[in-house]
């Protein structure tokens, strides 16, 4: 196959997984929508999933977080998001309203940012959603970008009520629209007009001079092809051009405003007639485009699983992991983040026995006598600690400062925590971090048992290993999600 031609099966499957995001996918039903031959969707797929786009559970193929690592190029390339991001979010706060970026793309109109405001009737758009143009006040704002601003009085859905501004670049030319949305509980179009259009001209007006601001795009760094070693591996069922081609859609990402052909191609490692080939193959099906010397990427990008896997919440993210964790080690495991000086559960699965601890999502207990506690307590300054006043749970409970301070030294160096019977008699339980995109500690995973089934070295030798590699899947799934969801 052409790279080109293996570029556009590869990206014909993710279409059709994507499409029906709510329920997997079997290989079959992929032959038939995408009309490809079985034998192309097996390697399609098996090299999807050694990338990590597509998880494939027995004969379920799913979307899978590192998938949104192509609509992040997008957004990245074109850069609005990011430059604008922070004064919408800012506009969402001082009207108490939702409010998103959108820009056209073909007929409709593609979400790049949405910043909502929770309440009982919430306006729940998606990052990367696609819209009809005309039927909204945003794609209306850039269908006739000479009007002023644009309104949408229910007809997008009735009850929704939005109104909206172009954002022109240096050059004049609208780029995006900035648009705020209630509902007619709260306001009537005009009222939302006359509450809204002040706030929205400031916010505009600031947008517009950020986005006149000259900003050189950094070089990318130079990188190498990991694709031979992938192909060593895997052999024939694995389709390499479909990886060099998507690792020429990542690469427009690295810098705001697309690459060069020679950009590119050092970026990825790639010879330059395969990144040429990648790119007119990205082109032609409507992925990037051409202008002057550089190659950018377009919101079609978006369409590829990124609306459904950018509203997953952090338990949807987690939960399978838990779950083949717990098919592995045959013992409860659970996910926490830390709040004040608690831990509060963030996802569980629990093994089905007689005897089980009952634990649920949003259950809190202290964290210096949990081993979920002590990973997270661990990653805390030093300074902090001293503000914890342990409280004997057991007898076996740690509540000496000076003991405690030791236990968190100790967990640093080991990377894991072992904590046996300090939160109640006969639990014992190990735990490891999980960290986001910066490296930061986020939140911990456990596996907990009772002491007559696994003992302190059954935990160590058989467990902590299964424990980190589930941890480095989810770690590798979090650098992808929302930072608010990490960081409430």
């Amino acid at each position: 196959m052409a790279l080109a031609g293996t570029l556009e099966r590869g990206l014909a499957v993710l279409r059709a997984v994507s499409a029906a995001p709510e329920r997997p996918v079997r290989a079959t039903d992929l032959t038939r929508v995408t009309g490809l031959a079985r034998s192309t969707v097996d390697r399609v797929v098996a090299t999807l999933a050694h990338l990590g786009h597509l998880r494939v559970e027995g004969r379920e193929v799913r979307l899978a977080p590192p998938l949104m690592a192509l609509g992040e190029a997008y957004l990245a390339c074109d850069g609005l998001a990011g430059l604008l991001g922070p004064r919408a979010d800012r506009l969402a706060r001082e009207l108490d309203e939702s409010v998103s970026l959108a820009v056209l793309d073909g007929d409709g109109l593609r979400l790049v940012g949405r910043f909502t405001r929770r309440r009982t009737m919430s306006i729940a758009f998606r990052a990367g959603e696609l819209l009809p143009a005309d039927r909204c006040a945003a794609g209306l704002a850039l269908l006739d970008p000479a009007a002023p601003w644009a309104e949408d009085d229910q007809l997008l859905e009735p009850g929704l009520v939005a109104v909206a501004m172009p954002v022109r670049d240096a050059t004049g030319r609208a780029v995006c629209a900035l648009s705020v949305a209630s509902h007619t509980s709260r306001h009537t179009v005009a009222g939302l007009r006359d509450h809204a259009l002040p706030y929205l001209r400031e916010a505009v007006a600031e947008m517009e001079a950020a986005l006149a601001a000259p900003v050189p795009p950094p070089a990318p760094p130079a990188a190498t092809d990991t694709s031979r070693a992938a192909k060593e591996e895997m052999g024939a069922e694995y389709l390499q051009s479909l990886a060099r081609g998507l690792a020429v859609l990542v690469a427009l990402g690295s810098a705001r405003g697309g690459l060069t052909l020679s950009a590119a191609a050092r970026a990825t490692g790639l010879p330059r007639v395969t990144v040429r080939r990648a790119l007119l193959g990205l082109t032609r099906l409507g992925y990037a485009a051409q202008e002057d010397a550089r190659f950018v990427l377009l919101p079609r990008v978006l369409e590829l699983g990124y609306a459904h896997l950018s509203a997953r919440t952090l338990e949807e993210i987690i939960r399978p992991h838990l779950l083949d964790l717990v098919a592995r080690v045959r013992e409860s495991a659970s996910v926490a983040m830390l709040s004040g000086d608690e831990v509060v559960y963030v996802a569980r699965v629990p093994v089905m026995s007689i005897m089980s601890v009952d634990i649920t999502v949003g259950t809190r207990f202290p964290a210096y006598a949990t081993s979920m506690g002590r990973v997270l307590l661990a990653d805390l300054p030093d300074d902090r600690l001293p503000a914890i006043a342990p409280r004997p749970l057991t007898s076996r409970t740690v509540t000496s400062p000076g003991e405690l301070t030791a236990a968190l030294r100790q967990v640093r160096t080991d990377g894991y925590a072992l904590v046996d019977q300090e939160l109640e008699d006969g639990v014992r339980s190990i735990a490891v971090p999980l960290h986001d995109r910066d490296g930061r500690v986020v939140a911990a995973m456990n596996v907990a048992t009772h002491v007559s089934r696994a003992t302190a070295t059954d935990l160590l030798r058989d467990v902590l290993p299964t424990l980190r590699e589930t941890a480095a899947r989810i770690t590798t799934d979090l650098t992808h999600v929302r930072r608010d969801l990490l960081h409430p």
